[in-house]
């Protein structure tokens, strides 16, 4: 009987490397579909390139709190480092992904250092929060 609990009890938890990456892409989804929505809204009432700037690290913002969110709920232990864990992941995505696109990294280091606490702690803060 106590073997059974300890397999069962083992099955239900999930494994780290899916959560992050169930987290991660809910955080790209998110993402994209508010970015979607920013340039409907550039397109239609042609904001100006420092509403714009705002609008994107809205967006990371959001995402972050969302992503640390869902880590928290599904690990359910030490959700804050779960939910910064996952902030850091996005920005190394987002890090990737640009270098790809332009060909290389903007090598402003205070721009980076912004982006890589903005989404840490926003992930981080979702975390707490679940």
């Amino acid at each position: 009987m106590k073997l059974r609990n300890k397999i069962k009890s083992r099955d239900e938890k999930r494994s780290p490397v899916t959560v992050v990456f169930a987290a991660v892409l809910v955080m790209f989804a998110v993402s994209s579909l508010l970015l979607l929505l920013l340039a409907m809204l550039l397109y239609k009432m042609e904001l100006s390139e420092s509403a714009v700037k705002i609008g994107i690290v809205v967006i990371y913002v959001i995402s972050g709190l969302i992503g640390g969110f869902l880590m928290g709920k599904m690990m359910k232990e030490q959700k804050f480092l779960w939910g910064l864990a996952a902030g850091i992941i996005y920005f190394c995505v987002l890090l990737l992904v640009s270098a790809l696109v332009q060909g290389g990294i903007d090598l402003e280091l205070t721009k980076l250092l912004t982006t890589l606490i903005l989404c840490g702690a926003s992930g981080m803060a979702g975390g707490m929060v679940s």
